[in-house]
């Protein structure tokens, strides 16, 4: 026994000293995911809205994210489909075209009530980050924000919730405990800690503007399924 253990450290050490590491932990190594924001607006008028589960809004940069090393954009110019099938502006693909900014050109709008967006990564992946702007010109709240990630392009079937600001469950999901948020350039970001899905969907039910919906582009930062 004390052979074996002699053997084993010593091949420990040996991998330490030739900077060899197991493919298990150069998987696990955390590196910074580079994100690209948008330009800010300036401008619009103050918002006059106040919730008791609305957060302060927050001037600061937020903090580099953190993924384990081969995560990726895998979202941009993957197929999306809508609970609307017809936006009154803008089309469903512009939600992964990469185009950011605030200008309406770049928006898409769905119809009132509660509707949503779905993105297909055309294989399971390990989730990190998904990272959502709904329309940064000027200053909106969006209701009933909720996200979800699953292997059934249905929803039906093994649904993960990740984040849910309906408290009051008015879109039927379930009561959620997140914060309610004040839109700007910097966009929404969701974790997602390595959820394995194939398919991403978004809600929401209206703003403070209008009962309508709105995205400009939505990201999701993964890499493939082990």
């Amino acid at each position: 026994m004390k052979t074996f253990w002699t053997l084993t450290l010593g091949m420990m050490a040996l991998l330490l000293v030739s900077g060899m590491v197991p493919a298990a932990a150069a998987d696990d190594e955390m590196v910074e995911v580079k994100i690209e924001l948008p330009e800010p607006f300036f401008g619009g008028t103050p918002i006059d809205y106040w919730s008791e589960n609305l957060e302060k809004e927050d001037f600061r940069d937020r903090p580099p994210f953190m993924a384990p090393k081969g995560t990726e954009l895998v979202s941009a110019g993957k197929p999306v489909t809508s609970s609307d099938k017809n936006p009154s502006l803008g089309e469903l693909k512009m939600l992964v075209d990469g185009d950011k900014n605030y200008a309406k050109n770049s928006l898409i709008e769905l119809a009132d009530g509660t509707q949503w967006v779905q993105i297909d990564l055309e294989a399971e992946h390990e989730i990190y980050a998904i990272l959502l702007w709904h329309f940064h010109e000027g200053k909106r709240v969006y209701f009933d924000v909720v996200v979800q990630v699953s292997n059934d392009a249905e929803f039906k079937d093994g649904v993960t919730t990740l984040y849910n600001n309906d408290i009051d469950n008015s879109s039927g999901l379930g009561v959620g405990a997140d914060k309610e948020y004040i839109e700007n350039n910097k966009g929404r970001l969701v974790e997602a800690k390595g959820a394995k899905a194939r398919y991403v969907r978004l809600y929401s039910n209206g703003n403070t503007a209008d009962d309508m919906n709105h995205y400009v582009e939505a990201e999701v930062f993964a890499r493939a399924a082990k």
